[in-house]
């Protein structure tokens, strides 16, 4: 039996443990260290303190420490930096904590703590094992483990759960009260509160399964595929822009997303939905759908005038790889992009292999064309050639605009030449082209440019084409792929071929070549079938956590986009695997999943604290209770239209453009620009439909945690500051919604203050107000209009505005 006792010392965590063992002279027993674990412990502080000089990129003194092999070689000196089970022979402790500063490593900064060469001591004393993570086994077959109170299980999930709270003398928290349950459904399936017709319905039903039915009741809304595409798009840094200065549209950007809230409402096995977004375009049944997901290829940031065409190539293969391995893998492959990755073990080399894959992926755009390379034309073959024709004329005929243009411009001054360069270009022309041309040369000019405007008119005569954003156009006989020397496009080095990082164990792949006409490469779905493959120990893993996160406010692993060994280790990693491999044995479907959470107990838990509890295990780590829930940006915002009975369920289609002030469109470089207006009707609409400019977010959403969509976001921040009291009790919107709950009040009761009140009370928190909240309404809106002299009417919307600022309108339980 031991006690652990740990206590903070500098950057590290000295441990130390009383345990049963030899009695020392002072009668306590002798300390035997835990083990240290390498993963977790010792290779941050080697990666933060000594990489520098002896790691992936430097080895001062013939020393790396980054390998096991090299860390216990013989130094060119003579001894060895770390001599296992021996730390006082070890040189690395002699030169961390040397008195000596010209002798104490690291040279330059501050010194290692106390706690941090102690726990080195430590680690080399006990063997200087060189464990792998957990994250690089596959997921092993779990079984449920045995635990004293079975009555508390009413499936696997409450054995993994109560097996770690037993041995810890945690209970589990009391079931939370069916009204709680059933706003945690609807809220947790489908982003919406329940009806008062709905919860009523369900707080009479006394069948023993009334809770499940709820459950597939909520599941079958097709509410539910638009609540869950919101959590996959945060992932994808989903977005309508480009962001950079202008911001430019992405045209179409909103199909990928109906796609998304599509494949969730019909419930798509998990792989397939990665198999299309990968390689929708290269499968063996290519559909409209299929083609529609290689958009998110298409929604990362885009530069469209870049000081350096080529850097911006590789950033955005990076930002394809960093999402991908972020999002689908769960492991940060985009820190290897200019060398070896510092902590996993991934080399440069498996960057640039990941990279060969979707080396056939063009840019997004070029300067004057956006369209050819991202977007996908779904009409007729017949229609998509006779505006494929017409798109190539019309270029061919810009093409000769321009060379003229560049003739009068090279006769012009240096300092006009150099305005030509500028958004200033075509204002230049108009004032002194025709000066700089000769007679027939400005009437080429003239005539050229008549034919330009008949071939853009002839375009616009054309019915609407049904594009998508997508992968329209792809380069199926790419450039070989190189390591670019410490992450320099500039500088290409060793040549690589696509495989697969190492740490997965898998052979490199065997790619023939692609047909001379070929569209594609062929590379993308050789990956997409590796990573969407049973076999890939991190897949599964990763979207089953992620379920787990959103339906418990975190997940079993709570750094959801990084199971490498920086990010936080699973609480319940058992469990992990179990699900897992539940997932793929049921056909890698998330309703069944879903299902099978909810209808745990622990699940149901309240989230009731108990003072015990909290003194052992205060951050939940074990799941003894609930956590309370704040509504997100859009569950808040969605939730007020419910409540005020403006709420459009239109689904699908463009997106709508939410009204926002003078002061906010202000915010750009071109207030304004970009941003379209819609009729209130439109603008009821979901908040998942709202238009997202990247430049210009909605200050609600903002205020309420809405997250940076220019890259993956594992995880909301979920603060409490005073922007959202702000927000709820001065903007615009909830001020608005504030008068439309008030008249919808007035309609349904009447003139009838008390009644008001409760109504008000009963709409926004769907329960029975009680005579005391009735009264405090009551005694504000006399107050109001005593000492401030409003209407009785203005007064009663000043209650509303108050109803919808409560906080138990805006937490879940």
């Amino acid at each position: 039996m031991c006690v652990w006792l740990m206590r903070s010392t500098g950057a590290a965590m000295v441990i130390l443990a009383v345990c049963a063992g030899p009695m020392t002279r002072f009668g306590l027993r002798a300390a035997e260290p835990a083990e240290i674990s390498f993963a977790a412990t010792v290779k941050p502080i080697l990666a933060r303190r000594c990489f520098a000089c002896h790691g992936p990129d430097v080895e001062n003194g013939g020393l790396r420490l980054h390998k096991h092999e090299t860390a216990l070689a013989e130094l060119e000196s003579g001894g060895r930096a770390i001599i296992p089970g021996r730390p006082n022979d070890s040189l690395l402790i002699d030169r961390v904590s040397a008195e000596d500063v010209s002798e104490r490593m690291p040279p330059e900064g501050k010194p290692l703590t106390r706690g941090e060469i102690e726990m080195l001591r430590a680690w080399i004393a006990q063997g200087a094992e060189w464990e792998q993570h957990w994250a690089f086994f596959a997921s092993a077959i779990q079984t449920p483990p045995a635990v004293e109170h079975a009555e508390w299980v009413l499936n696997p999930i409450d054995a993994f759960i109560l097996a770690k709270l037993e041995p810890a003398e945690l209970d589990p928290a009391p079931p939370a009260d069916k009204r709680t349950l059933a706003r945690r459904a609807y809220y947790g399936i489908t982003g919406l509160p329940p009806t008062i017709e709905q919860l009523e319905e369900f707080l009479a039903d006394e069948e023993s399964d009334a809770w499940e039915r709820l459950i597939d009741k909520t599941l079958s809304s097709p509410h539910y595929g638009e609540h869950w595409a919101r959590h996959w798009l945060d992932l994808v840094r989903y977005a309508e822009t480009n962001s950079f200065e202008r911001d430019g549209l992405k045209p179409n950007a909103w199909k990928y997303r109906d796609y998304v809230i599509r494949s969730f409402n019909d419930d798509k096995p998990y792989d397939q939905f990665l198999r299309e977004q990968l390689a929708g375009d290269e499968l063996e049944h290519v559909t409209e759908d299929s083609i529609i997901a290689t958009g998110y290829y298409r929604l990362g940031i885009w530069d469209d005038e870049p000081a350096d065409p080529v850097q911006l190539r590789y950033d955005e293969w990076d930002d394809i790889i960093s999402t991908t391995s972020q999002v689908m893998l769960g492991l940060t492959v985009g820190c290897a992009r200019c060398h070896d990755h510092k902590i996993d073990p991934i080399p440069q080399a498996d960057y640039y292999g990941l990279l060969a894959f979707f080396a056939d992926v063009t840019p997004y755009g070029v300067a004057g064309d956006q369209e050819t390379n991202s977007q996908w034309d779904l009409s007729s073959p017949e229609e998509a050639a006779v505006r494929r024709a017409l798109r190539e004329k019309e270029l061919e005929i810009e093409r000769e605009k321009v060379s003229m243009e560049e003739v009068g411009i090279k006769r012009m001054s240096a300092a006009d030449q150099n305005r030509s360069e500028t958004p200033e270009r075509q204002q230049l022309l108009d004032e002194k082209l025709r000066q700089y041309l000769n007679t027939s040369e400005f009437e080429l000019y003239r005539r050229t440019l008549e034919r330009l405007k008949a071939a853009r008119d002839k375009i616009r005569s054309l019915p609407p084409s049904a594009s998508a954003l997508a992968l329209a156009r792809c380069d199926a006989h790419p450039e070989p792929t190189h390591i670019m020397v410490r992450g320099n496009p500039h500088v290409p080095g060793e040549l690589v071929e696509p495989h697969f990082p190492e740490l997965f164990g898998v052979s490199t792949p065997e790619i023939p070549r692609a047909p001379q006409d070929a569209r594609s490469a062929g590379r993308r779905r050789v990956l997409a079938e590796w990573i969407a493959s049973p076999q890939n120990m991190l897949t599964a893993r990763v979207i089953v956590n992620r379920v787990w996160q959103h339906h418990f406010g975190r997940g079993i692993i709570r750094s959801a986009n990084n199971f490498g060994q920086l990010g936080t280790p699973p609480t319940h990693p058992e469990l992990l695997d179990w699900l897992a491999l539940w997932l793929i044995d049921h056909n890698w479907q998330l309703k069944p999943l879903h299902r099978l959470i909810m209808t745990s107990n622990a699940y149901r838990m309240s989230s009731v604290a108990s003072a015990p509890a909290l003194a052992v295990d205060p951050t939940n780590d074990l799941f003894w209770r609930f956590d309370m829930r704040r509504l997100s940006a859009e569950e808040i915002r969605d939730s007020v239209l419910m409540v005020t009975g403006e709420f459009n369920p239109k689904m699908y289609g463009p997106s709508f453009y939410p009204k926002l002030s003078q002061e906010v469109l202000a915010t750009q470089s071109r207030p304004g620009d970009g941003w379209g207006e819609s009729s209130p009707e439109d603008a009821a609409r979901r908040s998942v439909y709202m238009f997202i400019k990247r430049s210009l977010l909605s200050p609600l959403h903002t205020a309420f945690d809405f997250p940076d969509v220019d890259t993956s976001c594992e995880a909301r921040f979920v603060t409490v500051q005073p922007g959202q009291a702000l927000a709820l009790l001065n903007g615009e919107f909830a001020n608005a919604a504030a008068l439309k709950l008030a008249d919808r009040v007035v309609a349904e009761v009447g003139d009838q203050p008390r009644k008001q009140i409760a109504r008000a009370l009963q709409l926004a928190l769907e329960r029975p107000p009680t005579d005391n909240e009735v009264d405090e309404g009551m005694t504000l809106a006399a107050r109001l209009e005593q000492q401030h002299g409003l209407s009785s009417r203005n007064a009663f919307d000043q209650w509303c505005l108050v109803v919808l600022n409560l906080s138990e309108f805006i937490y879940v339980d």
